[in-house]
């Protein structure tokens, strides 16, 4: 064979020896790679803390219903029973002393009958009335039941007072034409009747200290004219 064919031989070789690489896609027919497995981890995966369960509370005990209040009757019960004090004996009637009245040459005052106990009071007559020395003795000084120039006394008359209830009378001083020397009084010993507990009232400071007789007019739900 001549030269030139000898070298185009070589040359032909040559380029199908490098298309064989370039048509063939790397890797194509080759076995696949096995898959390498994870590693598995050297130290185990620290595990949490024990739950601690929270204390159970109770069982909640319901309050018993009470009944509806309409349904349930309340019982009264008995207004207490008076008491005695200084402001108030225990007969409940308690009488106090007004001001000193005046009156062409006259004196007068008037007298309060309260209920101040607890319970209705019942009244029909007139004041008890006495006068008192220095020493607490009874003076003998005349008590009247009658009018003066204050008031007319229409007599007694039945009331019945409730707690708080008032009546009055008029207490005056008159001089008789039998009178002597006048007798001196420091105190008045008062009460709603004879038997309803008395409280004593002191006359200092006052010319009624001086007196002859008494005249008083009866309980009255309204003063007397």
């Amino acid at each position: 064979m001549p030269v030139a064919g000898v070298l185009l031989a070589a040359v032909a070789a040559l380029v199908l020896t490098g298309c064989a690489g370039f048509l063939v896609p790397a890797g194509e027919g080759e076995p696949e790679p096995t898959p390498t497995p994870a590693p598995a981890l050297s130290a185990a995966a620290p595990s949490r803390p024990p739950t601690v369960a929270a204390p159970s509370r109770p069982p909640t005990v319901a309050a018993p219903s009470r009944p509806p209040t309409a349904d349930v009757p309340v019982a009264e019960e008995p207004g207490p029973s008076p008491t005695p004090t200084e402001e108030c004996p225990a007969s409940g009637a308690v009488v106090t002393v007004g001001e000193v009245q005046a009156l062409l040459m006259s004196r007068a005052v008037v007298l309060t009958l309260t209920n101040c106990g607890s319970t209705p009071y019942r009244v029909d007559g007139y004041p008890s009335v006495q006068a008192l020395g220095e020493d607490g003795e009874r003076l003998p000084v005349k008590v009247n039941p009658a009018g003066s120039k204050f008031g007319r006394d229409h007599g007694p008359e039945a009331l019945t007072l409730k707690p708080g209830g008032t009546a009055r009378s008029v207490l005056a001083w008159v001089s008789t034409q039998e009178g002597g020397e006048l007798i001196m009084a420091d105190a008045l010993e008062l009460a709603a009747a004879p038997d309803a507990g008395a409280r004593v009232h002191p006359l200092e400071g006052h010319d009624v200290r001086y007196m002859d007789e008494l005249n008083m007019t009866a309980w009255r739900a309204e003063l007397p004219e």
